[in-house]
């Protein structure tokens, strides 16, 4: 069922991203000339919890739908860096959040069909503020601390447009009501 890669060039390449152009041939013989793929690092995202039972939240504006929202922590992984270690290290970044439990909920794909990506979905508990935020040149970023149940309110109001942390906001309810019982 897999396609071959008769040849694969690179269009664009860029530190988030990479853009290539592949040459397949589809298993009953048929050539597609022409398929466009974008390279992405894998990411992460958690649905997290302090020590107290409030959910981090986090808004911020995103430039390419031109709207500030509301999102979970989380990001690209670094190179060499594990999803575990790299989720951790967004947390502790964006929020300035640490945790004592990690759950691994999940894997999804944004759009298989153009990004070659996966994102690695967590719940993470037990978390204490012990820093201040460390972003990145180009980010501001709100936090806000939030019940469960107005999380799960806004997660069925659709209040949450990244599709990705709707994902993940769906598997850690579930993990979350499964190591909670």
């Amino acid at each position: 069922m897999n396609w071959k890669t008769l040849s694969s060039d690179y269009i664009s390449k860029h530190p988030y991203f990479n853009a290539r152009v592949d040459k397949c041939e589809m298993p009953d013989g048929k050539i597609v000339e022409t398929y466009y793929v974008v390279e992405m690092p894998v990411s992460v995202c958690a649905l997290a919890i302090t020590a107290e039972g409030k959910a981090i939240i986090v808004k911020q504006y995103r430039h390419p739908i031109q709207q500030t929202i509301y999102e979970l922590p989380g990001g690209f992984i670094d190179e060499g860096e594990t999803p575990v270690l790299g989720i951790a290290r967004e947390l502790l970044e964006e929020t300035g959040y640490e945790f004592s439990a990690v759950y691994d909920v999940g894997k999804v794909a944004a759009n298989p069909g153009v990004l070659n990506n996966f994102t690695q979905l967590f719940l993470m508990t037990g978390g204490k503020k012990i820093s201040q935020q460390q972003l990145d040149h180009n980010e501001e970023i709100e936090v806000e601390l939030m019940s469960l149940e107005v999380v799960k309110r806004m997660l069925m109001k659709n209040d949450f447009p990244q599709a990705l942390h709707t994902c993940c906001l769906l598997y850690a309810f579930k993990k979350l009501e499964e190591i909670t019982e």
